[in-house]
């Protein structure tokens, strides 16, 4: 009963109005499509969209006077309460394009992804992240908040002079309230960033390989995690419905261990302040042995969006980790027919998924090597590296001493010298 009256009483998704300039640099209509899909990842419904093709924004509002007149009638017709810019706007461009639409909220691309990270990350590194990604964006959009701001202060009577100053001051406190709130941040973060780096050393130590799982986001990168090494992780058919990193330890066919990490997914355009914030988190990448890059079978776009991917990477100097790509959700009834030699995988229904732990197996083959042993009852302890970083398959206690069989990493394989049979 209590599950159905949730449902009834579940807030209904605040209706928005989506705006575009088409200077012809990308494809509008795939980008605003993406868009359309943010706003419903953070519960909102796409109920329009006006869209100007003009070489140059118009001064102050970006889109022509007569485009806004377009979009507050439409807003006004179908109940849309905010309008969300497919792109980066300034403050005085807010003010400026919600002065247009008769005050109506307005926001851009970059606010509506900030704003879904946000109400998404789970770990304190995630919400900090995410707070001084919010915080650096915010701030200089705070110069054009300058006249609301002013009418917030100045209160009853007195000159317009009185009301203006109060304002400024607030401005100012604002300010400076943001500058020592994002150096607290940007400390906090630096100790979690060093923490981590201590981690991914003692990490290292291990020996256990690591597979980073990247892509675009919602192409099923968490779902193919669990698919692997079983259901633990969030996962959802909307963008952005994991941000943190999740590490999985997963046992490839030859018996070797790795770690297997699904990263923050891409989104085309992504704001270069998101992705700085949030570089400790995808640097995992950088840390990899292999990297899966995660495609969606069913969406024509799938080539766009590795390039997108490879671009990111890039620029976490990556290019020397061998790369794996997979077409994943290749069960979708619009996925294409792919050369056989390519990786189809489905996590829904488990196919493709030996083909590509066996292409894992292959890739860190020089990794890992399969021997025999025979350790003497006083030399057990070199059994060590077998056990933590690699896979005993046979364990016999003979008279003469421990026979072991099983795989050992390359850098430990001068351990069991003068013992192999």
């Amino acid at each position: 009963m209590s599950e159905l009256y949730d449902i009834l009483v579940e807030t209904p998704p605040t209706k928005v109005i989506l705006l575009a300039l088409d200077q012809g640099l990308w494809d509008c209509e795939r980008s605003l499509n993406e868009l359309a899909a943010l706003c419903e990842a953070n519960h909102m419904e796409a109920v329009a969209s006006v869209t100007q093709k003009r070489q140059t924004p118009e001064t102050g509002i970006v889109l022509g006077s007569g485009k806004l007149e377009e979009a507050a009638a439409a807003a006004a017709e179908l109940g849309a309460e905010c309008a969300v810019f497919d792109g980066e706007l300034t403050g005085s461009q807010i003010r400026n394009i919600s002065t247009a639409l008769g005050g109506m909220e307005v926001i851009d691309r970059t606010m509506l992804i900030l704003e879904i990270f946000r109400s998404r990350a789970v770990t304190n590194e995630g919400k900090l992240q995410t707070e001084l990604a919010l915080l650096r964006y915010r701030l200089p959009r705070l110069q054009g908040m300058g006249e609301s701001l002013s009418r917030q202060g100045g209160g009853g009577g007195g000159g317009g002079g009185a009301r203006r100053g109060a304002g400024e001051t607030k401005l100012e406190l604002d300010r400076r309230h943001v500058h020592a709130r994002i150096d607290a941040l940007a400390e906090k973060l630096a100790e979690m960033e060093k923490r981590r780096g201590e981690s991914r050393k003692a990490r290292a130590k291990t020996g256990m390989p690591v597979v980073s799982l990247v892509g675009y986001t919602n192409v099923g990168k968490s779902s193919l995690m669990n698919a692997l090494c079983g259901p633990s992780v969030a996962e959802a058919d909307m963008l952005f419905a994991t941000l943190d990193p999740t590490s999985r330890k997963l046992v490839l066919p030859s018996g070797m261990a790795v770690l297997l990490v699904d990263t923050v997914g891409f989104v085309s355009r992504l704001p270069h302040n998101l992705v700085e914030a949030f570089k400790s988190t995808l640097e995992e990448a950088a840390w990899s042995d292999v990297i899966v890059r995660v495609a969606d079978a069913g969406d024509d776009q799938r080539e766009e969006q590795l390039a997108v991917t490879d671009e990111v990477l890039d620029g976490l100097d990556c290019a020397d980790i061998p790369r794996l790509t997979v077409y994943n959700k290749c069960d979708k009834p619009n996925a294409l027919n792919f050369d056989p030699d390519i990786l189809l995988t489905s996590a829904k229904t488990g196919y493709g998924l030996d083909a590509l732990l066996k292409k894992l197996d292959e890739l860190l083959s020089d990794r890992v090597h399969t021997i025999r042993v025979l350790l003497p009852y006083d030399k057990l302890g070199l059994a060590a590296p077998m056990r933590e970083r690699g896979s005993v398959q046979v364990e016999e206690y003979r008279e003469d001493g421990l026979y072991l069989e099983g795989i050992v990493k390359t850098e430990d394989l001068h351990c069991f010298e003068g013992y192999l049979v």
